[in-house]
């Protein structure tokens, strides 16, 4: 008899798209907060993790799949057969198809904001990019501008491991969440442009 917690939500789900609809049900910081879990397991920072430490970061992450659902996406994940799977490929696979123009029009935001070109964006880069001082919580007084910085960064991290340092990749996932929601480049762009005042 089939284990039940091993067969898929909708028989018509691929594993994949049952783990990427899951993170996605959490909202933009559905796939940020599971690429976090996987940093945090990530002892010797070998951005890879074998089996075991896979299915242990899905069920820390409160990710409901079955143990035959865990070994399709690992071994989708394991390219070259190494019994790892590197971060940068299972993300990859995860995140929503995104096209050329989306993925660039990221990337440029991304670049805007990283005003000391160290591949991550802290407080300091937002001086002179993001006005806080606009912000209703800075207007009554409540939070100083670089309160008002951190909680803007906040929104970009992931919501287990709050750091006030937003790395590309942090960036990429919360706008893959975005990008899922929006059907036309067109638009996904002109937003982006918008936003960023790219």
């Amino acid at each position: 008899m089939a284990n039940p917690e091993d067969q898929g939500m909708e028989t018509h789900t691929s594993p994949i798209e049952k783990l990427r609809a899951q993170c996605l049900a959490r909202g933009s910081a559905g796939i940020k907060g599971l690429a976090r879990v996987f940093h945090i397991m990530d002892d010797d920072k070998s951005r890879s993790l074998d089996l075991a430490e896979f299915v242990k970061g899905l069920s820390s992450a409160g990710i409901m799949l079955g143990s035959r659902e865990a070994q399709q996406i690992f071994s989708l994940c394991d390219k070259n057969s190494s019994g790892t799977m590197d971060f940068d490929e299972f993300l990859e696979v995860l995140r929503p198809p995104m096209s050329a123009a989306r993925k660039q029009i990221i990337a440029d935001a991304f670049h805007k904001l990283d005003k000391t070109g160290a591949g991550v964006v802290s407080v300091e880069d937002l001086h002179g990019v993001y006005d806080g001082r606009t912000h209703p919580k800075y207007q009554s007084g409540e939070w100083t501008e670089e309160q008002v910085f951190r909680a803007f960064l906040d929104s970009f991290d992931s919501p287990s491991d709050k750091d006030g340092k937003v790395t590309a990749e942090e960036f990429l996932n919360y706008y893959s969440g975005v990008s899922a929601s929006i059907d036309s480049d067109d638009y996904f762009v002109a937003m982006m442009k918008r936003a960023w005042k790219l």
